[in-house]
């Protein structure tokens, strides 16, 4: 069994599972936040200690691969994906079969449903053997391929990899296609067939692509998901904005975006409701008494949401280089397991993309997200007198199963009333 003391020390899910199975939480190395024991960490334990019932390796033909290995070949594991994420796709074996590898060169790389990231080679030498095929699904801990260790370019054993099998059984099962000579044939059925298809296209889904989709239905199928609207007069926040730009950008080497007010905002409000940075777990509710704020991110996979780790102690300089920094690897594609893990709260901006409204989706487990918008000049009515302001509609979709809509409610009342005057961040009001 599992002290009350270990059970703090681990992600729930990965609590469950430790007491489940009776292990000893000091002898799992955690790499969630503030080094907290994930379920991925415990998986890829369970795996190295060989004390699962139910292996993480799927290929039963791999026990014959390593039961034959060299003395000094080394296994190519998937690792840690991240805070609860367990398994990944294969995209692209970036070396082959055969192909000499220094230490840390990039060997396959792995899709999850957060992130694209790439395994490095451990040790220098030949990949001996490839075990799994681009495309196939993997859990941590399993077994990818094999490197024997050496120096210099050497020929490996010429055995065919398992893809180029697959490949060449495939096109042996294919059918002998032979041509009809049949003076029945439809030209013009045919000729339209061949139209409509050059028409479309059928690509298979990516990894990310099939996550969101799952998420967002499961969001709405699980959570009791409702959604509370504002708006707030920007006014106030535009001239901060303009009268501290300069110097801002000078002290920091970034603009000032509005986003950095927005996150203080709300960990302001989240520190006033904390169901809201709190989740759903089982039977209980986890309150969280952090704030890794998630910015949501759109690229041309799709949508991925970078967290500011820690972002009640950034400064607003240090808040406006972390988004910046997130926008660059989002549009390279090289932001991290460590860079999507661990949120509690998720800030979401359509606005960007020119959204005068919408309804955000819950970013599960989370129980809470905030939706900006595009900012335009409305009429309003200011002390009985009609004027033109910069207007922002506002959006927070919340769990109505641990959020009441009186706290929903006031939560974002709570970030209007900073942001109409944000001079409230610096005096505490």
């Amino acid at each position: 069994m599992v002290d009350n003391n270990n059970k703090k020390m681990a992600m729930p899910s990965a609590a469950k599972i430790i007491e489940e199975k009776n292990l000893n939480i000091s002898d799992i190395e955690g790499t969630g936040v503030d080094g907290r024991v994930t379920k991925g960490d415990v998986l890829l334990y369970l795996t190295k200690s060989n004390i699962s019932k139910n292996s993480v390796i799927q290929n039963s033909n791999n026990e014959n691969t390593k039961n034959n290995r060299k003395d000094n070949g080394m296994d190519i594991l998937v690792p840690v994906l991240g805070e609860s994420v367990v398994e990944a796709t294969v995209s692209k074996w970036i070396k082959k079969q055969g192909d000499f590898v220094e230490v840390d060169d990039p060997i396959v790389e792995l899709e999850t449903d957060k992130v694209t990231l790439e395994v490095p080679a451990s040790v220098s030498g030949i990949i001996d053997s490839v075990i799994v095929s681009e495309g196939d699904t993997v859990e941590v801990g399993a077994l990818l391929g094999i490197i024997v260790e050496g120096e210099g370019k050497s020929e490996a054993p010429k055995v065919a990899n398992i893809e180029s099998s697959n490949k060449l059984e495939e096109e042996i099962a294919k059918p002998v296609q032979t041509r009809d000579t049949s003076k029945n044939i439809n030209n013009e059925v045919i000729s339209s067939k061949s139209h409509n298809e050059s028409l479309e296209e059928r690509i298979p889904m990516s990894r990310l692509r099939q996550a969101i989709a799952r998420r967002l239905k499961e969001a709405q199928n699980t959570a009791a998901m409702l959604t509370t609207y504002n708006e707030v007069d920007m006014t106030a926040l535009i001239e901060m904005r303009k009268n501290y730009q300069d110097s801002f950008e000078k002290k920091n080497g970034v603009r000032l975006g509005y986003m950095s007010f927005f996150v203080k905002a709300s960990i302001d409000a989240l520190r006033q409701f904390p169901a809201v940075n709190a989740e759903i777990d089982g039977n209980d509710i986890v309150y969280k008494n952090y704030y890794n704020i998630g910015v949501a991110v759109g690229t041309s996979q799709g949508l991925v949401v970078p967290v500011l780790k820690d972002a009640d102690k950034m400064s607003f300089g240090e808040t406006e280089l972390s988004i910046a920094d997130f926008g660059k690897k989002a549009k390279d594609g090289s932001l991290g397991i460590s860079d999507m893990a661990g949120g509690t709260f998720t800030i979401s901006n359509g606005g960007v993309y020119g959204s005068l409204m919408s309804s955000p989706i819950l970013n599960p487990p989370q129980s809470g997200i905030l939706g900006m918008h595009k900012i335009e000049k409305r009429a309003v009515v200011i002390d009985d007198k009609i004027e033109i302001r910069p207007m922002m509609y506002l959006a927070l979709s919340y769990d109505h199963r641990i959020i009441d809509g009186r706290e929903a409610v006031s939560f974002l009342v709570r970030i209007k009333e900073i942001i109409e005057d944000p001079s409230r961040l610096v005096v505490g009001a």
